[in-house]
């Protein structure tokens, strides 16, 4: 008996490098036409909220492979469903947008879109944070997926989702329907570039790995007149002054050095000449936890904080406005632990890296607060060669939102296809 478990499992590890193997396959044949899609996307970025061409060519690309496709689910959200007999529901994620950022890298495809700002400037736009991998990847998945549908069994949900830079995507789709009108998940899986890891490897973190992000608008109240007669004005620039520092205290003092929580001030705003003290000044923060309940103690600190500093100056009450952003990504455990080993059968064990949780946000973390447990790994998306000019140079490689920042595509699909394809082909599984 002993020794037919042995040999069972024997097949069974070697049809799972065998089926790992034929996606590699599958992908080298077809890594050209997915390189010409990529460098399309990347040319013809659009902002949050304006991603309708992205989202038609996304739609189309799923539709020509036999999927059933929806488009303007939340806005230019797109849904893309594939039937294949009874069996799991699995559900795969892209985001559609890109940032405003001028892109600087002097490639020969880089983005020259222009677009105009609410101010009425204008600025450059550009996939910064590598969702143009994000979509060519998940459209090398649904191609392999629908061509090879005798290697698995269930339904195949795909998602296009628009405004992931605003935070706002994953929560309007929600909103549309999407859980309703179409098949609920039994998993959610997504992946997200890596601007400081080696094209060829991925990494994973279970629990926490992306933060609560809040954005909090704070404008201290003052009584103005000239800088010569300081003691009959409240100068509201000092109370600024004094809040920022303040603000530190929260984490240092009253948040457990065990919990993480960073409060930045990006922006300060107040006055209008040398010599005159104004009426109020503004500052714009983001606010960042992983458990709700440091989350909720950093908020209602921000705002004693700011009403303690007004009250000292005699000063009128402040405005603070907090405006929620996105929620804490929470990696499911079980989920992420059943899945290493289909990594590192895919890549190798040696590419393959726990790695640290991070402050950043990212709005599939709503999937997963919707009751579908859910799995964000990052792919590396840097060569090891341009790594490595960067250490020898005493330099940081660009990060992700940097005009500078731009991937080693094929590496980088050539990873994401495998490694996302056999995923789903092991909670598919027949």
């Amino acid at each position: 008996m002993t020794r037919f478990l042995l040999i069972l499992l024997m097949l069974v590890s070697a049809n799972t490098v065998a089926v790992a193997d034929s996606v590699k396959d599958w992908t080298k044949a077809n890594l050209d036409s997915l390189v010409e899609l990529y460098l399309h996307l990347h040319q013809h970025p659009e902002l949050s909220y304006q991603e309708k061409e992205t989202a038609a060519r996304i739609a189309k690309e799923w539709s020509d492979v036999g999927y059933n496709v929806t488009t303007n689910v939340g806005g230019y959200g797109v849904v893309a469903v594939l039937e294949n007999g009874s069996g799991p529901r699995v559900m795969l994620r892209t985001d559609l947008d890109a940032l405003p950022v001028t892109e600087a890298t002097q490639r020969d495809y880089a983005s020259k879109v222009v677009v105009a700002n609410e101010d009425g400037s204008q600025t450059g736009v550009m996939h910064a944070c590598g969702h143009d991998i994000h979509m060519t990847n998940l459209v090398g998945v649904a191609r392999y997926l629908a061509s090879h549908k005798d290697q698995w069994k269930g339904t195949l949900i795909l998602i296009g989702q628009p405004a992931e830079e605003r935070g706002g995507g994953a929560k309007a789709m929600l909103d549309d329907g999407l859980f309703e009108r179409f098949p609920r998940p039994d998993f959610a899986i997504a992946l997200h570039v890596a601007s400081d890891m080696a094209a060829g490897r991925i990494g994973y973190c279970p629990g926490y790995a992306l933060a609560n992000v809040d954005s909090v608008d704070i404008t201290m109240k003052g009584k103005g007149g000239h800088g010569s007669a300081p003691e009959t004005t409240i100068d509201p620039v000092m109370q600024a002054a004094e809040l920022v520092v303040a603000l530190q205290t929260i984490v240092s003092r009253e948040i457990s050095p065990r919990e993480p929580g960073v409060i930045t001030v990006g922006s300060i705003h107040g006055g209008t000449k040398h010599n005159i003290i104004g009426d109020e000044c503004k500052l714009q923060l983001t606010v960042r936890s992983y458990s709700d309940e440091v989350r909720q103690n950093l908020l209602e600190g921000i705002e004693r904080k700011a009403k303690a500093v007004a009250m000292g100056a005699r000063a009128p009450e402040p405005d603070v406005r907090v405006s929620e952003g996105t929620p804490a990504l929470y990696n499911d455990d079980d989920l992420t632990q059943r899945l290493v080993p289909v990594f590192e059968a895919t890549i190798g064990q040696q590419n393959v890296k726990l790695v640290e949780p991070v402050m950043g946000g990212e709005d599939f973390s709503r999937y997963g607060l919707a009751g579908v447990p859910i799995l964000m790994y990052r792919l590396g998306s840097v060569s090891e060669r341009r790594l490595n000019q960067y250490r020898m140079a005493g330099r940081t490689p660009p990060s992700l939102h940097s005009p500078i920042y731009y991937p080693d595509v094929e590496p980088a699909l050539r990873t994401g296809i495998a490694t996302m394809s056999n995923v789903v082909l092991e909670l598919m599984k027949k």
